[in-house]
């Protein structure tokens, strides 16, 4: 485990949990993470959780993220979010371009790339999430896509920007199926992002980013895929939406 790096961990709920069950479990993992100083601890509800789980969150160390936002500020974007309304509920971080927004939203590499950097204008941290399909990577496309994911997605972030952005590997073909990636897959693909990130930037910068998995990650797989040199924490999807499950992931990756 890289030293240099300090582990995060955050739970994607998705679209789950009414405003009393997401106090409900994070008032109960704020008592089961407690003493837990190794990792970052974020959560990630759904919009109309924020506010109260922002509050539930206060003095613990727990962080506050936000699963998305929009590329613009206040104004005429009917259902939209900005990075200000984020701010009001201290977010620390917000996930962008996942593979569920990129699918079902159509989202492209450069738009992803309009939030990333206006949420780092409000000093939000993004989480921008790539990752290869199924077909991708059987037809041996991986590198390519994530090439073209990772240059395109993060296009004109400056290096102090960069090393404050986290960058989430999620493979496609691993999420909420119950397959993952094999420890030497994940270990594998996130040294080709850091490399990138190198090209990109220097190698000073690309040893400073952390790169998390996500990809039904459970306690079970936790402690080893944490273990391997370049993978640096996690996006937690099903597992987050109980205590037990997310609380024993963050206990065994240390």
């Amino acid at each position: 485990m890289n030293k240099e790096r300090k582990l995060i961990i955050a739970g994607n709920w998705k679209m789950n949990k009414t405003v009393a069950e997401a106090l409900t479990l994070v008032n109960a993992l704020k008592l089961e993470v407690a003493n837990v100083r190794e990792v970052d601890i974020v959560v990630c509800p759904p919009f109309t959780a924020l506010a109260e789980v922002s509050k539930a969150v206060q003095n613990s160390n727990i962080r506050l993220g936000a699963q998305n936002m929009s590329e613009h500020n206040y104004g005429a974007y009917t259902g939209e979010i900005c990075a200000g309304m984020l701010k009001e509920f201290y977010a620390k971080y917000v996930i962008l371009g996942h593979s569920e927004r990129r699918q079902y939203q159509k989202e492209p590499d450069a738009l992803i790339a309009k939030k990333a950097a206006v949420a780092h204008a409000s000093a939000i941290k993004p989480i921008v999430c790539v990752g290869e399909t199924l077909a991708e990577r059987e037809g041996g496309h991986m590198e390519k896509v994530l090439e073209t994911q990772v240059r395109g997605s993060l296009a004109g972030l400056t290096a102090e920007q960069m090393v404050e952005t986290v960058v989430a590997y999620e493979p496609v073909w691993a999420i909420g199926t119950g397959k993952t990636a094999t420890t030497q897959q994940a270990q594998d693909a996130h040294a080709f992002i850091r490399k990138q990130l190198a090209k990109m930037f220097d190698e000073t910068v690309a040893r400073k980013v952390r790169i998390q998995y996500g990809g039904s990650v459970k306690a079970a797989n936790a402690r080893e895929l944490m273990g391997q040199p370049d993978v640096d924490g996690a996006l937690v999807g099903g597992a987050a939406l109980e205590v037990r499950s997310f609380a024993d992931i963050i206990k065994n990756s240390i």
